[in-house]
């Protein structure tokens, strides 16, 4: 996908909840429930589990190992 494009709602991969989420960051679950719940990493809580979007999450990660 290029800059231009936009994701579409079939697009766009979900990881939903902070166990899944730390497998996808190679983190503990408690890491992860720390950097979720202050705000550290791109997610929202969403009918009371946490959400990420898989691309945001791995950009993220790339910028700041940058």
């Amino acid at each position: 996908m290029t800059t231009t494009e936009v994701e579409t709602p079939s697009q766009i991969d979900l990881i939903w909840g902070a166990e899944e989420i730390s497998k996808v960051i190679g983190r503990p679950a408690r890491v992860t429930f720390h950097l979720l719940t202050t705000g550290a990493i791109p997610a929202k809580k969403v009918g009371g589990r946490w959400v990420a979007e898989r691309g945001k999450l791995l950009r993220f990660f790339m910028e700041t190992a940058a």
